[in-house]
């Protein structure tokens, strides 16, 4: 927690220097890497259908899944079929797999569980992209266009678009790439992108800005939707890449609040991370509860959120999905 608090400050944090020597090195690496695939030393696979990345250039929570759900749900409204691949991080396979109703998080991993549910759109998850991509295709014929959750530097599966989402409030950070800041990839990529979106704000690099909205409250437990009492005193944990959105959230909704825990991104939840937390009622977000349901009391509650498209974004993917569907 403290080196990702590092990472998000202006400057770079003096201990973090000595990491300095890692972060060529991963530079050095990266840059290798992509010099490979571009120059066709490794192999791209391409699937017959249009391919949009939602990705990011940084370590954190930058708004791709609620991205991925908003796409999906507008593109079906433009009439086409989509499906979702994901890696499925923490899931214990086997791959590839197409998630359905009764899977739970602990097979498919938090994410893709939340976006099967809110979309009903195919999710196959796996390691590969590629695999995953190709069994999409292969298991669900009607599907006409692919999102990718995350997988920006995943260049073995070819793309037509990237979508690149930035979090306006914390940016890129120090500047530094992994392990001295929170880089994947240099400032360079979103200079050189035609859709970087950001979220929470304007960013310089941000060609479009996207908003985001609080949905309704709904029990953990058996996902009966609640009004919550805002003079009640709450608890809030948070396993997301960026915690203290979620409670910074929960106090600019009105909420009162004793303690606020959070935890590393994907926690695997169980029943006595929340041993100390019992006094009061608990808030958590859609994507921790799909982890919790099994052990929930009745007073834990999650809120789904939902990301707002621009018009601007939506009619310039429009032209280009027009023209790579042509062109497929």
């Amino acid at each position: 927690m403290w080196l990702q608090q590092q990472w998000y400050k202006a400057r770079i944090h003096p201990l973090l220097l000595l990491l300095a020597p890692l972060s060529l090195l991963f530079w050095l690496l990266t840059n290798l890497r992509r010099s490979f695939y571009f120059l066709g030393l490794f192999k791209r696979h391409k699937v017959d259908l249009p391919v949009i990345v939602v990705g990011n250039i940084s370590v954190g929570g930058t708004g791709k899944t609620p991205m991925v759900i908003a796409l999906c749900q507008w593109l079906k409204e433009e009439g086409w079929t989509p499906g979702i691949v994901s890696r499925g991080y923490g899931a214990k396979g086997p791959f590839p797999h197409s998630v359905t109703k009764s899977d739970n998080a602990e097979r498919t991993g938090d994410e893709p569980l939340v976006m099967h549910k809110r979309t009903g759109s195919p999710v196959v998850i796996a390691p590969k992209r590629v695999e995953a991509a190709e069994y999409m295709a292969e298991k669900h014929p009607d599907v006409d266009i692919i999102i990718s959750d995350d997988g920006l530097q995943h260049y073995a599966l070819k793309r037509d678009i990237e979508l690149i989402m930035l979090d306006a409030e914390r940016g890129v950070g120090n500047g530094w790439l992994l392990p001295a800041g929170p880089l994947r990839e240099g400032p360079w990529r979103l200079k050189g992108s035609q859709w970087v979106v950001s979220n929470y704000g304007r960013h310089p690099f941000a060609r479009y800005v996207t908003e985001v909205e609080n949905g309704q409250w709904y029990r953990v437990n058996n996902n009966e939707r609640i009004e919550l009492d805002k003079e009640q005193t709450y608890n809030a944990v948070a396993a997301i890449g960026y915690p203290q959105r979620f409670f910074n959230s929960l106090k600019d909704q009105g909420f009162k609040l004793e303690q606020t825990v959070p935890f590393n991104d994907h926690h695997e939840f169980v029943e006595s991370d929340f041993s100390g937390l019992k006094e009061f009622p608990l808030l958590m977000t859609e994507k921790d509860a799909g982890k919790c349901q099994s052990f929930a009391l009745d007073n834990w509650y999650y809120q789904p959120i939902a990301t707002k498209l621009p018009d601007s974004l939506k009619e310039q993917l429009l032209k280009e999905l027009e023209r790579k569907r042509n062109a497929h």
